[in-house]
C-alpha cells in the first residue's frame, strides 16, 4: 500500500457521501499519518432516522478495540452490533492486529489509526463522533481525544491509569507476550498479532495524564470491580484527573472489557452517548 493521509480510503467501491453508503455497510483500509494500512469496516447501524434533520447530524460510534482483538473478532463484532441500535459504528484493526498492516505499539501510535476512522466517519457525513475503546483501546480514546481533537464524548471501558503496570497475573503474562521473543512469537501465531520488538521511545503520553487534556469534550469511565488486569485505583485515578467533565461507573460483578461488557451496559453507554454528544 502507498503512503496517504490519514483518513484516506485506500480502498473502496462506494463514495463517501452517496445513498447507498447511507444504508449498506462499508468494508475498506484507511491510511494513516505514518503510512500503514487500517482494515476498518463502516455500518450504517439500525436506527431509523427521521428524514427532516440533516443526515449529518447523525450519530456515529467509532470503536478501538482491545490488544490481540480485531475487527472480525466475536466480541468485537457484539459491541458494534449493541451500539448500531443508537447509530452508525465503525470499527477497524489497530495496526498490528488482523488484516491492519505494521506492527502493534500497543497504545502509543495506535492513536494515528483511531484518528484515521474518526475522520473516516466525519467524511462519510457524521457530525456527531463517540470514540469508545476497551483496555487498549480505552487509553487510546483518552489519548486520542486529549492529543488530535475531534470527538464529541469519549468511552472509556477497563482502560489502564499509568503505563508499565505489572501487579495483577493477567498483565504480567502481556508484558511477557510484549517484551519477550517467545511472547511476540505466541502473539503472530496464536492471537494474529504482530507486536513491534522496539521500545517506547519516547514514552507516551500515560492514559491519566491525557485525561486532564480532554475537558469539556464529556468523558465516560467504566470499570468492572472484577477487572483481573487493572484493580480499581486505575479508573478512580483517571476519574480524579478528569475533574468535572469525567463521570466513572464503577460495574458490580463486571470483569474486563469487550468480552465483560453486557448488553445492558452497552444500551446504557449507548444511551450516554446519544445524549452526552453534541
Amino acid at each position: 500500500m502507498s503512503n496517504g493521509p490519514a483518513g484516506h480510503v485506500a480502498r473502496s467501491t462506494v463514495r463517501p457521501h452517496s445513498e447507498t453508503s447511507r444504508h449498506a455497510p462499508i468494508r475498506t483500509f484507511l491510511h494513516t499519518a505514518d503510512g500503514v494500512a487500517i482494515d476498518s469496516v463502516y455500518n450504517p447501524g439500525t436506527v431509523v432516522y427521521d428524514a427532516s434533520p440533516p443526515p449529518s447530524r447523525d450519530l456515529v460510534f467509532v470503536i478501538a478495540h482491545g490488544f490481540t482483538g480485531d475487527a472480525d473478532r466475536p466480541h468485537v463484532r457484539r459491541v458494534a452490533a449493541a451500539l448500531a441500535r443508537h447509530g452508525a459504528v465503525v470499527t477497524f484493526s489497530f495496526r498490528g492486529h488482523g488484516a491492519s498492516g505494521g506492527r502493534s505499539t500497543v497504545g502509543d501510535r495506535e492513536v494515528l489509526d483511531l484518528a484515521a476512522a474518526v475522520e473516516w466517519a466525519r467524511g462519510l457525513g457524521h457530525a456527531r463522533v463517540v470514540t469508545v475503546g476497551f483496555s487498549m483501546g480505552g487509553s487510546v480514546v483518552l489519548r486520542h481525544a486529549a492529543l488530535h481533537p475531534g470527538a464529541d464524548a469519549v468511552v472509556s471501558v477497563s482502560a489502564p491509569a499509568r503505563w508499565y503496570y505489572r501487579g495483577t497475573a493477567p498483565m504480567r503474562r502481556v508484558h511477557w507476550l510484549v517484551t519477550r521473543p517467545a511472547g511476540r512469537l505466541v502473539g503472530r501465531y496464536g492471537f494474529r498479532t504482530r507486536i513491534h520488538h522496539r521500545d517506547w521511545d519516547p514514552v507516551p503520553l500515560s492514559p491519566v495524564r491525557a485525561v486532564a487534556r480532554i475537558a469539556p469534550t464529556p468523558l465516560l469511565i467504566v470499570h468492572g470491580d472484577q477487572d483481573g488486569y487493572f484493580p480499581l485505583d486505575h479508573p478512580r485515578m483517571l476519574a480524579a484527573a478528569s475533574g468535572d467533565h469525567g463521570e466513572l461507573w464503577l460495574e458490580p460483578g463486571m470483569g474486563h472489557a469487550e468480552h465483560a461488557a453486557g448488553d445492558t451496559l452497552l444500551a446504557r453507554i449507548g444511551d450516554w452517548a446519544a445524549s452526552r454528544a453534541g
